[in-house]
């Protein structure tokens, strides 16, 4: 369709009987690619007639299919949003929804929902996070895995996008001092995914390219009564949904942090990896990160790009595109790792303390009762009604667990992402030896040792028994075994330690302060020789 006759079009279905049902009066709202009209309780999505690259709407038969598949993939996650495809017939001037005669072109219709639903307009809360993180992971979990016989997912798909972002922001955006900016993340870019091309490529055989969402941020997430509905996933373009789950989460966590909610934004990271076992994502995530705010400032180019918009529109995307370009820029910066474990008897309250750090500081939370439970086939809650040294408890399978958590802790070191590591640690044994993996990451390193008079021990894990919402099943004979055998700290550990009595928690100010206290004394930092 013409250009010119495409505006007419969109100018003819501002009219209220252009609408099969009742629409008093049309909004109108206008993106870089598409049209939304807002009529009564309805949305309607129309395509642009354009070609942009990495989309194609050129042709009727084109747009027709997108619309196809945009249905299609946004059922997944938003079935009660997204009613089906529609017609528009008629002449321009005088268009109609699902009239008779020839079509002149195809929409998506959707059910309008508030603009205040949307996750960038709403108050956050750490439940919210943790919600949209196990929706998130299941979702992953569910969706088809690309074939290997396809080029989905493969290291030089992955690039391409990613050095056509900075080509696209250098051609629109036309600002002379973010030049040298875009030279630095080019380099970066293009020596960072050649060290990552072997990590690219094992992710891809692990099965961990998938047809996801695609453009997962807040402004496509809505809370509507209740219930999340993540919306507008990517249509046109296979190669830019058929990605890497890291890719998609790291969208998420970029955008809460360009937000200023980087403590959500460590909620959700925390209880993705949680819930989806991959913390090998965060090999890639800060790659994926730059992507991702690339893809911002690329859109805020292009709308640069088109002229049409007034001076303060103008000037104010010139300011967003070059804070993306700073957010991504700050991405590529390395980061001195730490380690923290967390040590006490069960119901000591070391998962408590640790999902308040985990919002405080950038730690990525390993729990010893999830991973347990992860090394049998086993959801975090499930009950196995097993006894001391038996089913998923047995002596060997503590050992298990503990190797579990320190290979994780190492992979996750290796990736440029803090630690904390929560278990009981009654042997000293093993928390020399997550102290001597400190040592060879050259990374700080702290115990968290929490204790308790042992008959509130004994009331806390009788109340979360009795719950049973938890991932722990110990009871109070393996609290009091635990108690038998516990190996006190020794001096020199206690100099890396900060001692909490949870009977009376200090609040978490002090308890931070005196995390860093340890953290920063520095007598561990020394990479020891390999």
């Amino acid at each position: 369709m013409d250009v010119d006759v495409f505006t007419r079009l969109i100018q003819g279905l501002m009219r209220p009987d252009a609408y099969p049902h009742q629409a008093d009066s049309i909004e109108h709202i206008e993106t870089h690619i598409s049209h939304l009209l807002l009529a009564g309780d309805y949305a309607y999505k129309l395509k642009k007639p354009l070609d942009l690259g990495f989309l194609d709407f050129s042709t009727l038969e084109r747009r027709h299919h997108s619309c196809e598949e945009e249905v299609r993939l946004n059922r997944r996650l938003a079935a009660d949003i997204y009613l089906g495809v529609v017609t528009v017939t008629g002449r321009p001037e005088a268009p109609r929804i699902g009239g008779e005669g020839p079509v002149l072109e195809y929409g998506v219709q959707m059910r309008r929902f508030p603009q205040e639903c949307l996750l960038d307009c709403q108050q956050l809360s750490g439940d919210l996070m943790q919600r949209l993180a196990e929706l998130v992971a299941d979702f992953h979990g569910c969706v088809p895995t690309a074939d290997r016989q396809t080029r989905f997912g493969t290291p030089a798909v992955i690039l391409a996008p990613m050095l056509e972002n900075l080509n696209q922001v250098r051609t629109g955006a036309l600002f002379p001092e973010n030049l040298s900016r875009l030279d630095r993340l080019e380099t970066w870019t293009r020596s960072r995914w050649l060290e990552l091309k072997p990590v690219l490529e094992e992710r891809r055989r692990q099965g961990y390219v998938r047809e996801c969402h695609g453009d997962m941020h807040r402004g496509n997430i809505a809370l509507v009564e209740g219930e999340i509905h993540i919306f507008d996933a990517i249509e046109f373009n296979p190669d830019l949904r058929w990605i890497d789950t890291a890719s998609e989460i790291a969208f998420l966590v970029m955008d809460l942090e360009q937000a200023g909610e980087t403590g959500f934004a460590r909620v959700f990271l925390n209880r993705y990896l949680e819930r989806s076992g991959d913390y090998g994502a965060l090999a890639v995530l800060d790659f994926y990160k730059v992507y991702r705010a690339m893809v911002r400032a690329k859109v805020l180019a292009i709308r640069l790009g088109q002229g049409d918009l007034d001076p303060a529109e103008a000037a104010a995307d010139r300011r967003d595109c070059t804070r993306y370009l700073t957010l991504a820029e700050s991405f590529t910066r390395a980061h001195h790792p730490r380690l923290l474990i967390a040590c006490g008897l069960s119901g000591s309250g070391k998962s408590r303390l640790a999902y308040r750090l985990r919002e405080a500081l950038p730690l990525i939370h390993l729990r010893s009762d999830v991973e347990r439970k992860r090394l049998f086939g086993l959801s975090e809650t499930a009950r196995t009604m097993t006894s001391i040294d038996s089913g998923i408890y047995f002596p060997s399978a503590t050992e298990w667990t503990y190797d579990r958590l320190f290979r994780l802790a190492d992979s996750i070191l290796g990736s440029g992402y803090d630690v904390l590591v929560d278990a009981t640690f009654i042997a000293r044994d093993r928390r020399e030896r997550f102290r001597d993996l400190a040592r060879r990451h050259g990374a700080s390193f702290a115990i968290l040792a929490l204790d308790a008079p042992l008959d509130v021990l004994r009331q806390r894990v009788r109340r979360r028994l009795t719950r049973g919402d938890d991932a722990s099943e110990a009871n109070t004979s393996v609290l009091e075994r635990q108690h038998a055998r516990r190996q006190c700290l020794s001096d020199d550990e206690r100099t890396r330690a900060v001692l909490i009595d949870t009977s009376r928690v200090p609040p978490l100010a002090e308890i931070l302060a005196r995390v860093e206290s340890v953290l920063g004394s520095g007598s561990d930092h020394a990479r020891s020789p390999d």
